[in-house]
């Protein structure tokens, strides 16, 4: 019996070991950014020794996985399939846009951060084509049908996150002003305008 609690106790001890090195990187890579961010500064924010972290993540690429996943386990990415029974075209991208854009406020530290890192560091690059790719993807298909190739490359540019911060953080529109613009932008009315 002894034996069996030393071992639970141990890999709870573990875990919590592993959630702490999880909680410091995405502390980090919420500050300074992913690129800028080294394992030994890891290793000391969660007040673990290297090897400890080695032990846990054997590169960097295990660590950026479980820092993007508990991230999107917290709060996921809208989901696209939600939106598509939503008949009219405009009020499918005005309530595809809002639910995105509160998103990105929830997290505009981090998206910012990591977004700026993925235009140059190729790991960061990976992960966020991983992790946010796929849902940008569905994003495109389903807030863009019926759109023409103008009005598909003006909802490239409502969906991407330096849009919002743009319109939102650095021009002082509320979220669904900015929501507006970008549909008025894009050419597309909602059937209550």
């Amino acid at each position: 019996m002894t034996r069996t609690y030393t071992l639970k106790k141990r890999a709870e001890q573990q875990a919590e070991t592993r959630q702490r090195i999880v909680e410091a990187a995405v502390d980090l890579h919420g500050s300074i950014g992913p690129a800028l961010t080294s394992l030994s500064m890891v290793a000391e924010r969660a007040g673990v020794q290297r090897h400890t972290l080695y032990a846990h993540f054997p590169d960097e690429l295990s660590l950026y996985l479980a820092c993007s996943g508990l991230t999107l386990e917290r709060d996921p990415l809208p989901d696209a399939a939600a939106w598509q029974g939503i008949e009219d075209g405009g009020e499918r991208l005005r309530v595809g846009l809002l639910a995105i854009y509160g998103w990105y406020e929830r997290n505009a530290d981090l998206a910012a951060c990591v977004l700026r890192d993925a235009e140059y560091h190729s790991l960061t690059k990976e992960i966020v084509e991983l992790r946010i790719g796929p849902s940008m993807a569905a994003y495109q298909d389903v807030l863009g049908t019926e759109l023409s190739k103008t009005q598909h490359a003006m909802l490239r540019l409502a969906l991407n996150f330096f849009t919002w911060r743009a319109l939102v953080r650095e021009s002082g529109l509320g979220q669904a002003a900015a929501v507006g613009a970008m549909i008025q932008a894009i050419g597309c009315t909602t059937e209550s305008s």
